[in-house]
């Protein structure tokens, strides 16, 4: 198991009704963590529409995680 810290914007943090939150976690790459908490939070965006972010650097979906990460999935921003 896994202690990842994770960080929420827009519409994700919307939908989660959270800001952040720290999670212990089975799954083994962001990928895995993204789709493990779409089914808890019910978040509508798949994995290929957002940016992912480990430690302040933009990272590939298929990185491992590692214990203590900072995850942020990022959004596309609404233009207006």
């Amino acid at each position: 198991m896994t202690t990842v810290t994770l960080q929420y914007y827009a519409q994700l943090r919307e939908q989660a009704r959270t800001s952040g939150e720290q999670v212990i976690t089975s799954a083994t790459s962001l990928h895995d963590l993204y789709e493990e908490l779409r089914a808890r939070h019910g978040f509508t965006l798949s994995a290929d529409a957002l940016k992912v972010a480990v430690n302040a650097q933009f990272s590939d979906w298929n990185r491992t995680l590692r214990d203590g990460d900072t995850v942020v999935f990022i959004p596309p921003v609404a233009g207006g």
